[in-house]
């Protein structure tokens, strides 16, 4: 069971109601009307299953930016404009598949069918994610195991779960073992994850994946590695270790290095310092303003973004009703907007302030906050989750495949929702189709 303390997550007591989330049809909700209905509880173990593929891992923002940004908390303004950069087009979008984590008891072997039949469909790679439960290499590594083709990736690995020597090692190791196959995405996850789960402050957050990607840079090039920083420090300068080198070399000449960024320095140090940017919440419509974050980045190492990944997890429910579609990923747009952290530092409301969603960021997580899940879940804008997800049927998806490469996306990673693996699988082929439909697929 998980619980809430703070900023944690609650589980109430199991209800025998079987009512369905489609019953909470996708709908504006008035404040007033909220205050005057009387509180329901959800049972957070859908929610939180349903919402495990982001995985606490985006960071580097804070509520600060949103007064940086011009944005009030609870003041709305117009959401994103729908122009596109054309300076961004991608022609060759590639498609990709995000597992997230396992929850419970989850039956692997579904996850391994998803990525198998991921790479019979040509999708470029999967990626796996980690909070506080299964660890990402470890999926990695044994999906990795029986496939041939789809590259691996890790979306993402949590820095503060391990030291910048022993990512370097897993990342060169899974290189290996999967012929050159494995893509590295990092995060630094969020301060409850971050203290209480792994015992690492949550200080500095910037300067810290700053030094954590100096230290795994040098590593994974097999240098001797000496480094003094403000957070690392190889070796300790009052002990006997000495200055050491990676002794097994990896298969790719480099290997590819992903930032989980929601916040715009963080952005910034996506574009500076990696070669991909995983996103969250990805919308089209909002990705300009996101990519020059990135490209600021880039232009401070004299690079453009020719070359850099945009990767961001988008959801996928297929059928004939777009409203009905988006009610599968209510929960998790409720979880991550409202209750992913403290009412002081959420980076995901956060995120939906910049976007244009201010008041209904601060209704979302007011209620989610007081335990009016089901509230929450249905006072998320149907225009939020559109706008961040795949929604309806294959001509519907094809038309978004569209904007999201004229936005600048390179891989398009899938978060397949359905009730069971066959409606997932089904899903994953049907957007293979409207990908070729759609005329951006490599």
């Amino acid at each position: 069971m998980y619980t809430e303390r703070g900023d944690m997550f609650f589980v109430p007591e199991r209800r025998r109601s079987r009512r369905r989330l489609s019953a909470i049809r996708a709908r504006d909700v008035r404040a007033a009307d909220l205050q005057e209905k009387p509180t329901k509880r959800v049972r957070l173990e859908k929610i939180f299953h349903d919402s495990r593929f982001g995985g606490l891992d985006e960071d580097g923002g804070s509520q600060a930016n949103i007064a940086a940004s011009g944005a009030s908390h609870r003041t709305q303004r117009a959401p994103a404009s729908k122009a596109i950069s054309i300076g961004t087009t991608v022609s060759a979008m590639r498609l990709g598949l995000n597992l997230g984590y396992l929850v419970g008891s989850d039956d692997p072997h579904g996850q391994l069918r998803l990525a198998q039949h991921a790479e019979a469909l040509g999708f470029a790679v999967v990626w796996a994610a980690e909070a506080y439960g299964s660890d990402s290499p470890t999926v990695l590594a044994w999906l990795a195991a029986q496939t041939s083709k789809i590259d691996v990736g890790s979306a993402v690995m949590q820095i503060p779960a391990r030291t910048p020597a022993a990512t370097a090692m897993t990342a060169a190791s899974l290189d290996v073992l999967t012929g050159g196959r494995f893509r590295l995405g990092l995060g630094v996850s969020g301060p409850q994850v971050s203290e209480g789960w792994h015992g690492v402050r949550f200080d500095k957050p910037l300067a810290r994946t700053r030094e954590y990607l100096e230290v795994v840079s040098r590593a994974l090039s097999r240098s001797t590695v000496s480094f003094q920083g403000e957070h690392y420090q190889l070796p300790l300068p009052d002990g006997p270790g000495k200055p050491l080198k990676l002794t097994i070399a990896p298969i790719s000449e480099h290997i590819p290095v992903y930032l989980a960024a929601v916040g715009p320095k963080n952005l910034e140090l996506a574009g500076e310092l990696a070669d991909g940017w995983l996103a969250i919440f990805y919308a089209p419509e909002f990705a300009p303003e996101q990519l020059e974050r990135v490209r600021s980045g880039r232009a401070l190492v004299g690079k453009s973004l020719d070359g850099f990944e945009v990767v961001p997890s988008v959801p996928l429910v297929a059928g004939a009703d777009p409203r009905v579609c988006a009610d599968e990923v209510r929960g998790y747009a409720a979880l991550y907007i409202g209750g992913m952290g403290s009412r002081e530092k959420n980076f995901y409301n956060a995120l939906a302030v910049r976007m244009g969603y201010g008041e209904t960021a601060a209704m979302v997580q007011d209620l989610y906050l007081g335990q009016r899940y089901r509230d929450a879940m249905a006072a998320v804008p149907f225009d939020f989750i559109d706008q961040t997800s795949l929604l309806g049927d294959r001509d519907r998806i094809a038309d978004r495949f569209q904007m999201f490469a004229a936005s600048g996306v390179t891989t398009c990673a899938l978060v397949p929702h359905g009730g069971s693996v066959e409606e997932k699988l089904n899903a994953l082929t049907m957007a293979a189709e409207a990908l070729e439909r759609s005329g951006v697929g490599s």
